[in-house]
C-alpha cells in the first residue's frame, strides 16, 4: 500500500511542477494512430459488407476492432513492461516505483486543468470576453464565439468539475485498481472517447463501442468523485442535486459529477447551449436559488478539485498506515 500511496503522490508533485508535457506528450502520437486507424476501418463500404450486416452493425462491430487494435496492444507492452521492471534487478522497486509514477503523470491532467481555468478566470475578470472566450474554446467543444460572462464561467466551472473526475480522479482509480495497465487502459479508452464518441453522421456506430467502454470505465470513479465532491462542499446541497439532476442528464457520469459539484458550489450550472451551430437543450445543474456562474465559480471548482485530490492522497496515506 506504501507503493501505490508513494507513486500516487509523485505523479502529483511531478504534475505540479512539470504540468503537462508540452512536446512529444505520448497522447499526441497516440492520437495520431488512432486517426489512421479510424481511417482504415471507418469506411463507407464496410468491411464486413460481404456478410450482408446491416450498416449500423457493420459500423459498430468495425468501431469495436478499432478500438481493440488502438488500445489493448500499448496495455499489454505497458503490463510487459512493468513486470520486467519490477524484476530487472537490486534497484527494481524503485525502478518500479519511477516508471509506474511517471506514466501516472502523463495520464492526470491536474495541472494542465487548473492552467486552463486560470486562463479562462483571469480575463473574466478584467471584462476581457474576447480572450476568456478563446481560452475557453481550448477545453469545451461548445461554440464560444456568443457567449456571454455567465455563460462562459458556466461552461468553464462545468468543465473543470467534469474533467476533475475524468483528468485526474478516474486515472488514479484505475491506477490503485489494476496497477499501470490499467491507468493506462483508462487513458487511451477516455482520448479515444473524446475523438471518437460523437453522435455525428461519421461516428454515430463507428463510435460507439468507444462511448460506451469509456462509460464502463468512468462509472464507479465518476460516482466516488461525485461522492467526494459532495463531502467537501455543500454536502446536501450536493447530494440532493445529484439525486435530482445528475440521473436525468445526458451522459450518465457527466451527470452525477456536474450535479453534486455544482451543488458543493452552491452555483447554478447547466442548461441549453450551441455546438457545432444547433442549440442543444439540457438541463439545469445545482440549487435553483445558487449563485449565477462568475469567474469566482471557476475558481471555486478549482478550489473543489484540489480539496478532493488531497482527500484521496490522506485516505491512501491513513490506509498505508493501518496496512
Amino acid at each position: 500500500m506504501w507503493f501505490l500511496f508513494a507513486v500516487v503522490l509523485l505523479a502529483i508533485v511531478l504534475d505540479y511542477y512539470f504540468s503537462e508535457m508540452r512536446r512529444h506528450h505520448p497522447l499526441v502520437y497516440f492520437g495520431a494512430m488512432a486517426v489512421e486507424i479510424e481511417r482504415s476501418f471507418n469506411k463507407s463500404k464496410s468491411l464486413f459488407a460481404a456478410v450482408a450486416l446491416p450498416a449500423d452493425v457493420a459500423k459498430k462491430i468495425a468501431g469495436t476492432l478499432a478500438w481493440m487494435l488502438a488500445v489493448l496492444p500499448l496495455t499489454y507492452v505497458s503490463f510487459l513492461l512493468a513486470q520486467y521492471i519490477q524484476v530487472s534487478g537490486f534497484y527494481a522497486d524503485l525502478s518500479s516505483l519511477l516508471f509506474a509514477a511517471i506514466v501516472l503523470y502523463i495520464a492526470i491532467g491536474w495541472g494542465s486543468l487548473s492552467s486552463h481555468a486560470t486562463a479562462i478566470s483571469k480575463p473574466l475578470k478584467a471584462g476581457d470576453l474576447k480572450a476568456a472566450r478563446s481560452a475557453l474554446s481550448m477545453i469545451v467543444s461548445r461554440d464560444c464565439e456568443a457567449l456571454d460572462e455567465s455563460q462562459i464561467a458556466n461552461a468553464a466551472a462545468e468543465s473543470v468539475l467534469e474533467n476533475g473526475a475524468d483528468a485526474i480522479f478516474a486515472a488514479i482509480f484505475w491506477f490503485l485498481v489494476l496497477g499501470v495497465p490499467g491507468v493506462v487502459l483508462y487513458r487511451l479508452a477516455n482520448t479515444l472517447d473524446a475523438m471518437w464518441g460523437y453522435k455525428s453522421e461519421r461516428y454515430l456506430h463507428f463510435g460507439w463501442a468507444a462511448a460506451r467502454l469509456d462509460d464502463l470505465l468512468n462509472y464507479f470513479p465518476a460516482r466516488l468523485t461525485a461522492l467526494s465532491y459532495a463531502l467537501l462542499g455543500n454536502t446536501k446541497s450536493a447530494l440532493q442535486c445529484w439525486k435530482l439532476q445528475g440521473l436525468n442528464w445526458k451522459s450518465p457520469n457527466a451527470g452525477p459529477v456536474m450535479a453534486a459539484g455544482a451543488g458543493a458550489i452552491n452555483v447554478r450550472l447547466g442548461g441549453g447551449s450551441y455546438y457545432a451551430g444547433q442549440w442543444q437543450e439540457r438541463g439545469l445543474l445545482g440549487p435553483l436559488s445558487g449563485q449565477l456562474p462568475s469567474a469566482m465559480a471557476i475558481d471555486a471548482a478549482c478550489s473543489l478539485v484540489d480539496r478532493v485530490l488531497g482527500l484521496w492522497l490522506l485516505v491512501l496515506l491513513l490506509i498505508a498506515l493501518c496496512w
